[in-house]
């Protein structure tokens, strides 16, 4: 496994960053080869130009600009974010890294004269794994619709491999959190992480609409 590890928070000792240790620890000890990219740290720029959104199709250069993070989402075939979410979608960091990293031709194909509508480029990714936390109740969650969930696991996931496996879990309600609440949740991550790495993975083909890495 090459699991590629999206974190995003810009506090270095928040909650959300034990979650990141504890897949960290998960992968290592299963012994999966890992990358980290922490955007905060890392001083990742969100916003997409004016110029890469003019180049947006033309591709490899498109890719000039997020060249390493490209290559990230290219090596991997398991994709894992964390993040908080907040105004019940990813934060504005997040986003913009879908924006400029996952790019025409690399995640997906452009439609053509032959195809009406995208196609997949990221089907060597088997495995997607999302672990958030929200200040809002799963009640709300639920009746706005979940939009940054719904971002990763449809609008992402539809470019995966088709029979990837998927595990989500979020800390609802983290504004009132507890410590017992807050080791309870630490205990789902890692039952998700157990699912997520257990297994075996789906068999991979390699279909013609496949993006080039």
């Amino acid at each position: 496994m090459r699991a590629l590890v999206i974190y995003c928070h810009p506090v270095g000792d928040s909650f959300n960053a034990a979650i990141r240790d504890l897949v960290l620890d998960k992968l290592r000890n299963a012994g999966a080869e890992y990358r980290l990219i922490d955007l905060y740290a890392d001083g990742f720029q969100p916003v997409l130009s004016a110029d890469e959104l003019a180049g947006y199709v033309d591709s490899p250069a498109n890719r000039t600009p997020v060249a390493a993070h490209c290559a990230a989402v290219a090596w991997c075939d398991a994709l894992i974010f964390v993040y908080p979410t907040w105004w019940y979608g990813l934060p504005a960091m997040l986003k913009g890294w879908l924006d400029r990293v996952l790019l025409p031709d690399l995640a997906f194909l452009m439609p053509d004269a032959e195809n009406a509508d995208i196609r997949p480029g990221l089907q060597q990714i088997t495995r997607l794994g999302v672990f958030t936390t929200c200040g809002a109740s799963w009640w709300l969650m639920q009746w706005v619709g979940a939009p940054g969930k719904r971002t990763l696991f449809r609008g992402l996931g539809v470019l995966l491999h088709p029979g990837a496996k998927k595990v989500f879990a979020a800390h609802y309600l983290m504004d009132r959190s507890t410590d017992a609440s807050r080791a309870k949740h630490l205990a789902r991550v890692a039952d998700r992480m157990d699912q997520f790495l257990g297994g075996t993975q789906p068999a991979l083909s390699h279909p013609k609409t496949k993006a080039t890495p």
